[in-house]
């Protein structure tokens, strides 16, 4: 996948991921999300199932991506809450 392909996915997966969780934040937030998310999920697609984030017209990335999101989303917002 090109580098374009990784930014739009991590796009459109962070926002998902937010829209999952009830998250606020801006696109930015939503893309770095989604890029650590799709790397996060690949990496455990891979370790697990044995088959990582592929293509962007792959359900299975898409899948893999959203749920590392998620994730990476959750972990980050329980982190922030037990500073505050």
């Amino acid at each position: 996948m090109g580098i374009i392909s990784w930014i739009l996915m991590g796009l459109i997966a962070g926002a998902i991921a937010k829209a999952i969780l009830k998250e606020q934040g801006g696109w930015v937030s939503s893309l770095v999300i989604g890029l650590v998310g799709g790397v996060v999920g690949g990496w455990i697609g891979n370790a697990i199932f044995d088959r990582g984030v592929v293509s962007i017209w792959s359900l299975w990335s898409w899948l893999l991506a959203i749920g590392g999101s998620v994730l990476v989303l959750w972990i980050y917002g329980l982190i922030v809450r037990k500073r505050t």
